[in-house]
């Protein structure tokens, strides 16, 4: 599938609705992960793609929290998205603020990595690292069962995300934060204050 966005201006598109650092640093995790699980899974060519569904995910949660996945749509068609890359995004949402259901792999990936990245995440920051680059499973499963930890990332959406790709809870875990450790390092780099 090809797409008409380049990182740079997917970036843009997302800057354009998206000023606070944490949304953007966000899609950039997320548009890292989705590359990684594309070459993962197969998806190689279809890479850029996968990182624009990732990256522009949130596109509409800063400006309009209440109506998150009701604004996307017509934010993207007004940027000339693809049909599919509409789809995934809205379907990103799936039982929260929207009734797409993820049905392509890509789409199921990213419903499923979305907020574990969120969980990850605030667990890198309490490690002495604040890093992904030593973080294992066992101690993410921790963090996951305390559910005042990072409280605002659905464990219930992250079980499901998991269900839907036909893994294990544990396996959805490992994947991400190794798709997580490809792509610290250029998220590092970003200067947005």
């Amino acid at each position: 599938m090809d797409t008409k966005f380049t990182h740079e201006t997917a970036l843009e598109l997302l800057k354009k609705y998206n000023k606070e650092p944490f949304h953007i640093l966000h899609g950039l995790t997320v548009e890292g992960c989705m590359h990684w699980f594309a070459e993962e899974l197969g998806y190689g060519d279809d890479k850029d793609f996968w990182g624009a569904c990732g990256l522009l995910h949130d596109i509409d949660f800063e400006l309009y929290p209440e109506e998150h996945c009701q604004k996307a749509e017509g934010m993207l068609k007004e940027a000339g998205a693809e049909p599919e890359l509409i789809h995934a995004v809205l379907s990103h949402g799936y039982g929260i603020c929207s009734q797409i259901e993820p049905e392509h792999e890509m789409e199921k990936v990213l419903f499923a990595c979305d907020e574990l990245t969120g969980l990850i995440w605030a667990a890198a920051k309490m490690r002495p690292s604040k890093s992904v680059m030593d973080m294992e499973v066992k101690s993410l499963k921790k963090k996951f069962k305390d559910k005042r930890f990072a409280a605002g990332c659905s464990r219930d959406i992250i079980s499901a995300g998991a269900g839907k790709l036909g893994w294990t809870l544990e396996e959805l875990m490992e994947k991400t934060i190794l798709a997580m450790r490809s792509c610290e390092e250029s998220i590092n780099k970003y200067n947005l204050a």
